[in-house]
């Protein structure tokens, strides 16, 4: 992972038509990135591992059926939620993109 000072974030996302290729992904990811959803993930890193994650994934996915998105977080941008919180109360995790600086 790159350090905190060179790190980006990215959310990568994906719609996995086949039970068990969306298993094969979701345990793949669950390497490179945190959950934030069943199938949308936050990966904080260098352009490198954000590389190398999707192409990790590129090897279980079928590319006709299957779509796999991966977005930029820009440093300082806007960050909110509505609805449920994703943690319980009194927990905080330091490691959301408003970390990174």
């Amino acid at each position: 992972m790159a350090s905190e000072r060179n790190a980006l974030a990215f959310v990568i996302g994906y719609d996995i038509s086949d039970p068990r290729r969306l298993l094969r992904v979701h345990r793949r990811m669950c390497r490179h990135a945190a959950p934030l959803e069943y199938s949308i993930f936050l990966l904080v890193g260098s352009d490198t591992d954000k590389d190398r994650c999707l192409e990790e994934i590129d090897e279980l996915i079928n590319p006709i059926e299957d779509d796999v998105r991966c977005y930029a977080l820009p440093l300082r941008g806007f960050q909110g939620r509505v609805g449920r919180a994703s943690l319980p109360a009194g927990i905080l995790w330091t490691g959301l993109p408003a970390a990174i600086g």
